[in-house]
């Protein structure tokens, strides 16, 4: 993986020097724009519509959008006069529970290695988080941004979750969010709760997979192979589902029938048992 970053993690009057790793990646199937008539890729170029011509990057300025139609430029002057300490520092600020942390604070991951030197405290640090069960609350300047971060314990190494702030999350008060709970019947809670838990699983991520993504690359090796594409079968039309109830003790039924089909169904049989790992 290449080094995002390297700085150091600031704990207390300790500081852990550390490098960072971008720790996900976007496997979205990416398309470029061709000219029907030949091929040729697209290219996209800077045009300023007023003067009827194209621009290059060296007269481009950044402008802020104040009111409609009407900006104010900001130069490299004055980002330049912005007091910030562009530290290579991961500032821990407090600690607390993960639970508490709702996901739609979290942006992007990092994984950060211990740098030369840094391995004792990095190890540490690490075995302190998960005894307490904490995580840490930190700032991090990265590309010249200020952001609120987490740093959380994930198979013995730190990982760094970049977190929006509170006034970044809009607030959905303006939606409709159904209807008063009293409005519900005691059965129908029941029922829910019950297909809830028929459903409930252990988090394994191996579960999942991106089956549009997969059908597509599928498709298009198929096209390059120049094979004939074939449509899937259309899923069957259960048709609607108009009575709430029916639905729900439908739904637990099934659920329950696919439960007791996955617990009769033999454990495929294992070549050799690894002997389990022991420490972080």
């Amino acid at each position: 993986m290449k080094t995002l970053w390297k700085g150091a993690v600031s704990f207390g009057l300790v500081n852990i020097p550390v490098a960072m790793y971008v720790a996900t990646e976007n496997k979205d199937i990416k398309f470029n724009y061709l000219h029907k008539e030949c091929m040729s890729p697209i290219n996209y170029k800077k045009f300023c519509p007023k003067c009827q011509r194209e621009i290059g990057s060296d007269e481009l300025v950044r402008g802020y959008e104040y009111q409609k139609g009407t900006y104010v430029v900001i130069n490299e002057e004055d980002f330049a006069r912005i007091p910030l300490n562009n530290t290579k520092t991961i500032d821990i600020l407090d600690f607390v529970e993960l639970a508490q942390v709702d996901p739609i604070y979290f942006d992007k991951s990092y994984y950060l290695e211990p740098a030369t030197g840094g391995e004792k405290a990095y190890t540490l640090i690490v075995e302190a988080m998960q005894k307490t069960g904490k995580i840490a609350i930190a700032r991090v300047i990265i590309r010249s941004k200020q952001t609120l971060a987490a740093l959380r314990v994930k198979e013995g190494y730190l990982v760094m979750e970049t977190i929006f702030y509170p006034d970044e999350i809009r607030s959905p008060a303006s939606l409709n969010h159904g209807l008063d709970t009293s409005q519900l019947h005691d059965n129908e809670i029941k029922m829910a709760v019950s297909l809830i838990e028929n459903l409930s699983v252990d988090f394994e991520p191996g579960r999942y997979e991106d089956q549009y993504r997969k059908a597509l690359w599928e498709m298009i090796e198929a096209k390059v192979a120049g094979q004939e594409i074939v449509a899937p079968t259309a899923p069957e039309n259960r048709g609607n589902v108009l009575d709430l109830m029916e639905a729900l003790k439908a739904s637990v039924k099934l659920a329950e029938e696919n439960r007791q089909g996955a617990e009769t169904k033999p454990a495929p049989q294992s070549k050799g048992r690894k002997k389990a790992k022991t420490g972080s």
